[in-house]
């Protein structure tokens, strides 16, 4: 007896107005009908519907499925090939649209409000890593110092970049010129250094007492993307954000040790 077009649509996942347009269309023709008419499909006709499935599931159209269906040598060979490229340009075309996707994302993740353009002339090749931009989003989103430097963030103009990116230079040379001078981490000099790194998040993004910048000194230390944001790969060294991590550590401790007052402002962030 076969299989009815309403038993085919459930077995195959396709609607009978598929099937009814597979038939008109001189695809998929069953191969029998009953004496009132109605359709009946064999087996033959279920192994070609699934080889037509299968062509529209790598996106052929029903033309080209056609002859795919009637040459099964040489030119089924010669089609899926064809498709075959066809599918891995698109998979990178979806790439790079991921990619830009990615690159907008980066620009409302760290709340700086420039142009691709500015954003070139004012950070050169400091690189703001997406990934690491939403950890710290999720890791610090109901943190009152994070909420704080994101708004900060977001109201700093260019001219404003320009300077905090100009004094971050200057920091980061002389932090280069105290590492290759094999300056003790823990020394006045590198813990000075680290104070002055302190102080520069405090002046342009949020109140951030010794304990917050030691919790900041186990990203630089542990996570390679927070410390490209410090020092842009070209200029690291072996070892360096070790020290530097450990000069923050041991700033810290002076600090304490100096009995240096906590204000009410930034209290809350060492909770």
């Amino acid at each position: 007896m076969g299989y009815t077009v309403g038993q085919v649509s459930a077995l195959a996942g396709v609607t009978v107005r598929t099937l009814h347009h597979y038939d008109t269309a001189g695809l998929l023709r069953p191969r029998q009908r009953t004496g009132a008419g109605y359709r009946r499909y064999d087996d033959a006709d279920l192994a070609r519907l699934q080889q037509i499935l299968f062509y529209r599931e790598l996106g052929f159209p029903l033309n080209e499925i056609a002859e795919l269906l009637g040459d099964q040598q040489v030119g089924a060979l010669k089609h899926l090939r064809a498709r075959q490229r066809q599918l891995a340009e698109e998979i990178a075309r979806l790439q790079r649209l991921a990619e830009a996707a990615q690159r907008a994302a980066e620009v409302q993740a760290t709340g700086i409000s420039l142009t691709p353009q500015e954003r070139f002339e004012v950070f050169g090749e400091i690189a703001f890593d997406l990934s690491y931009a939403t950890d710290a989003q999720l890791r610090w989103q109901d943190s009152q110092g994070y909420q704080e430097a994101m708004a900060r963030a977001a109201a700093h103009t260019k001219e404003d970049w320009a300077h905090l990116m100009a004094e971050s230079a200057a920091w980061r040379k002389e932090l280069l010129a105290a590492f290759d001078d094999a300056e003790p981490a823990d020394g006045e000099r590198m813990m000075d250094i680290a104070e002055g790194h302190r102080l520069h998040l405090s002046r342009w993004f949020m109140p951030c007492p010794p304990r917050m910048h030691q919790r900041i000194a186990d990203d630089i230390v542990t996570d390679p993307r927070a410390f490209a944001l410090v020092v842009p790969p070209s200029q690291q060294r072996p070892g360096l954000a070790a020290c530097l991590g450990e000069a923050i550590r041991a700033n810290a401790c002076r600090r304490a040790t100096a009995g240096t007052p906590q204000t009410p402002s930034t209290a809350h962030e060492d909770e």
